[in-house]
């Protein structure tokens, strides 16, 4: 069996049940202990997961995308107006699971637009626009969420590409790090990571430096940050120094 598909099998093996032993794992996947225990280790450092003796756990606590989804509203709203400039008529773009990211996809109606999404949220509002053309990414249904995740996203996103991506995050790091509290949204989201001709970051200030044990990818992967944090936020300034674009919202577009 191939590392890859290992590693997914072991993925969705804690996500079932949140922890496994390593002897549970070599029988699962049929493979010796010694090849399981590097997989643990290599999965560990793509920080997807916790090894403890024995075995491996993960935690994918987080809020639910309903109660996420009414906080900053209004802040939020501005980055989607920023982000939904950048793109042109005819482009494609993929959208994340991330609220913020919904709120752009509220402001793309009526766009001569290609839009690949596993953001549940994002195809209720976008299905009935007949402008679009709708792609939705395959896989489990998180209920909590309102996502698709799993393999079946990942394998479909390494069959297409897309002009932008748009993604958010829990967390971004003084150094630029990526972060995200759910072990089980990374893959897919460095897929996407890798369809997408550009990677636009999408964070309101609550997210310097938010949340997250989990490296979603480093600073070197995006090209643009759009954010309300202030400009000589520390964050910034170093993204800024590094090459990525930091654009900041218009305050007058923020109702308080």
């Amino acid at each position: 069996m191939l590392a890859e598909r290992r590693h997914q099998l072991i993925l969705r093996a804690l996500r079932s049940g949140g922890t496994a032993s390593v002897a549970d794992l070599v029988e699962q996947l049929d493979s010796s202990a010694a090849t399981i225990r590097r997989d643990l280790l290599k999965l560990e450092a793509d920080g997807l997961l916790t090894r403890v003796h024995g075995g491996a756990v993960i935690d994918e606590e987080r809020a639910p995308f309903n109660d996420a989804a009414e906080v900053l509203v209004a802040e939020k709203d501005a980055i989607a107006a920023q982000a939904a400039a950048l793109i042109e008529d005819g482009q494609s773009i993929i959208l994340d699971s991330g609220t913020t990211v919904h709120r752009l996809a509220l402001q793309l109606h009526g766009r001569r637009l290609t839009v690949i999404t596993n953001n549940l949220a994002v195809y209720d509002e976008l299905i009935g626009d007949e402008s679009i053309d709708l792609m939705l990414l395959g896989g489990m249904v998180i209920r909590e969420s309102r996502m698709l995740d799993g393999f079946m996203a990942e394998d479909n996103l390494r069959q297409v590409h897309a002009d932008w991506l748009f993604m958010g995050a829990c967390g971004l790091r003084p150094g630029g790090q990526v972060m995200d509290t759910t072990v089980a949204e990374v893959p897919a989201r460095r897929a996407m990571i890798a369809a997408g001709d550009k990677v636009v970051l999408l964070a309101d200030k609550s997210k310097f430096p938010g949340t997250g044990m989990v490296k979603i990818c480093g600073p070197e992967d995006l090209d643009v940050l759009i954010t309300n944090a202030p400009e000589d936020d520390a964050t910034c300034i170093a993204l800024r120094e590094v090459g990525v674009k930091v654009t900041p919202t218009d305050p007058a577009a923020v109702d308080g």
